[in-house]
């Protein structure tokens, strides 16, 4: 096959392509036209600002500890008070939103990869490949994923972030893969595909070029509305502490901490608490928005 000849193939997929600049112009327009997505960004924004800027803003770092002055309440040198250790509140709980957010987005980009690369193969071959991959898929459904991730929890400590990270990735990933098996099964039969196949362009590329991109709008949502999965995951492992080891510090690991002297030092808990509501709500309304944005007949069948 002619180098010509593969690039005929690809412009025909590329006619096809839903990621094309003018697509997302249009998918843009629509995702700030909304009032639900321009609140969503907003407040999405501001949790980033607030998470990486904001603690520069502060002379207190997460370690740091004053040691005059214990579960001390708000004031003017410690904005949102200490907590029993005579750690900064603003300080430990701008770390720990990072370290959340971080963990969030890494885990829902892997996860949502991924499942595309899987259910795309396991939906462009077929046969044995498909047996084989959603046998795995159908697995890991049924494995009690938090029990795992308890078990394991001695390997996140010491830095490990990282690790905490792919595993929690790999939990978040089956649905959407069955989703991207379905949508590739259907996707193969269209004109294009059937073109670059004619034309020798080999699967890898079909699958990577073609099939992949044509799947990038169920991709985008998912990923968006992942990221507030993981988040809460994360924090669920954490409270219980079988997330993000100490001498770091996530949200959960402070709620937590936080809930024992809520009662009687209430800044130690509902700093930390509303931060994460106002971060996962904001993630769901960009994750609605954006799939309004890519499907307008969604919102109205709803």
């Amino acid at each position: 096959m002619s180098i010509a000849d593969e690039e005929h193939a690809e412009e025909l997929a590329g006619v096809e392509r839903i990621g094309t600049p003018s697509r997302l112009r249009v998918v843009a327009g629509r995702f700030f036209r909304s009032g639900q997505g321009r609140i969503g960004f907003a407040l999405l924004t501001a949790m980033f600002l607030l998470a990486f800027a904001g603690p520069h803003l502060s002379k207190w770092g997460y370690t740091d500890k004053d040691f005059t002055a214990f579960l001390a309440p708000p004031s003017a040198e410690h904005w949102w008070g200490t907590l029993q250790t005579g750690a900064d509140v603003y300080a430990v709980t701008l770390r720990g939103m990072q370290k959340s957010l971080i963990v969030g987005l890494l885990a829902a980009v892997v996860g949502t990869g991924l499942a595309a690369v899987v259910g795309a193969f396991a939906g462009y071959f077929l046969g044995w490949t498909d047996r084989t991959l959603m046998w795995v898929t159908d697995l890991l459904l049924v494995l009690p994923a938090f029990l795992i991730l308890a078990i394991m929890s001695p390997l996140f400590a010491e830095g490990q972030w990282l690790l905490f990270v792919l595993m929690l990735a790999l939990f978040l990933w089956m649905v959407t893969s069955k989703i991207v098996r379905s949508m590739t099964i259907s996707l193969k039969e269209r004109e294009f595909i059937h073109a670059a196949r004619f034309m020798g362009v080999h699967p890898m590329k079909i699958i990577f070029r073609h099939v992949i991109p044509n799947l990038s709008s169920l991709l985008i949502v998912d990923a968006t509305l992942n990221v507030s999965a993981a988040i809460l995951t994360e924090t669920s492992l954490s409270y219980f502490g079988f997330g993000i080891q100490p001498p770091d510090v996530s949200m959960g690991s402070l709620i937590a901490d936080g809930a024992r002297t809520a009662v009687y030092a209430p800044w130690t808990f509902w700093f930390c608490a509303g931060l994460l509501v106002v971060t996962v709500l904001a993630v769901n309304l960009v994750g609605d928005s954006l799939r309004d944005a890519f499907d307008p007949t969604a919102k109205r069948n709803r």
